[in-house]
């Protein structure tokens, strides 16, 4: 299991395609003075292996290629950005971390959920979010934020497959209250941001601890 300091906090944000995520993780960091990241990416390798993911064009990558990619690509971010950042008493906030492998390749693509946990958990050398927040937005909401640009490989999936990854994140937050928060991402930004702040630093409460 990867120690940081005492004091340093990695924090994740989770959530589909258009939730907010992005935006919010760099308000969240600039406000808290923290490094801001973002998975797959962070380091050069692991934005070249983003390029190659999200490329519209890249359509015979299979379910376990996918996967592993992003865990190459993670045990990168981890070695290279993440851990030295907490080692020197640096916050960290992520745009996305292992529970997106979960939800995405997971429950999204039909790996199993299991062996995932397993493979990032060794590809991470062990570390886990001391927070992770999920934003979530209605389908329409993300539906109509995603016409706004052009979609990528991941964004150009069927809708049931998207239902699947956010039955997914739900579901991995259920199963550890202690660990994450759930945050309505819809409304003003600033709105958002306030929301996303207080569901960060939330103590656990007696039900929960």
């Amino acid at each position: 299991m990867v120690e940081s300091s005492s004091t340093a906090r990695f924090i994740v944000l989770e959530g589909g395609e258009a939730s907010g995520k992005s935006t919010q993780a760099a308000r969240l960091a600039q406000a808290m003075g923290a490094v801001l990241t973002r998975e797959p990416g962070g380091t050069p390798l692991g934005e070249r292996i983003r390029s190659l993911l999200l490329d519209p064009a890249a359509t015979d990558i299979s379910a376990r290629a996918e996967a592993l990619l992003m865990m190459a690509a993670r045990a990168q971010h981890v070695q290279d950005v993440i851990v030295p950042a907490l080692a020197a008493g640096r916050d960290v906030v992520c745009d996305r971390f292992a529970a997106s492998t979960l939800a995405y390749q997971g429950y999204g693509r039909g790996l199993d959920p299991e062996q995932l946990t397993q493979i990032s958990f060794w590809a991470s050398a062990g570390l886990v979010p001391d927070r992770v927040i999920l934003l979530v937005v209605p389908p329409s909401v993300a539906r109509a934020r995603l016409k706004a640009r052009r979609a990528d490989r991941i964004e150009s999936e069927e809708e049931t497959f998207f239902e699947r990854v956010a039955g997914g994140f739900v579901a991995l937050a259920s199963a550890d209250p202690l660990r994450w928060r759930i945050v309505d991402g819809t409304g003003d930004p600033d709105e958002v941001e306030l929301r996303v702040r207080l569901a960060a630093f939330e103590q656990p409460s007696a039900a929960e601890s």
